[in-house]
């Protein structure tokens, strides 16, 4: 039996590596080249905490749990970049394009620049609203 058969035995019913042990993996080399040039003992700790915590979660055989933090921090992180992915996309569309936000559900809509008073319904919720550009 060769050491991939053995890694494939050992793994079986555990969770493995997932969006979320990806991040730590990342965090953890940030905070451990930011330590090697800060030298705090408070980073060691941290770096060692995110290091115990990543391989927790790839060992765990409690793959309900881990699958619900994932997707927690899946949706964490949906929302960031969707903030940054909206205000990159007005940056771009500021000349011909505004963005405003529907009074009963809160959605963005992207409505071209025309002058006035217009009519305008949320694709979201169907609600009609009055916007002045």
């Amino acid at each position: 039996m060769n050491f991939r058969e053995r890694l494939y035995r050992f793994m079986y019913g555990r969770y493995g590596a997932d969006e979320l042990y990806k991040f730590l993996t990342v965090v953890f080399y940030v905070v451990f080249f930011a330590n090697l040039f800060i030298r705090s003992a408070v980073l060691s700790i941290i770096t060692l905490l995110i290091l115990f915590w990543s391989t927790f979660r790839v060992m765990s055989r409690n793959i309900y749990k881990r699958r619900l933090e994932n997707e927690k921090y899946l949706s964490i992180k949906k929302k960031v970049s969707g903030f940054f992915t909206l205000q990159k996309n007005r940056i771009k569309d500021r000349k011909t394009h505004v963005y405003k936000k529907c009074p009963k559900c809160g959605a963005v809509l992207r409505l071209p620049r025309e002058k006035g008073e217009h009519s305008v319904r949320c694709p979201k919720c169907s609600e009609r609203f009055g916007v002045k550009i």
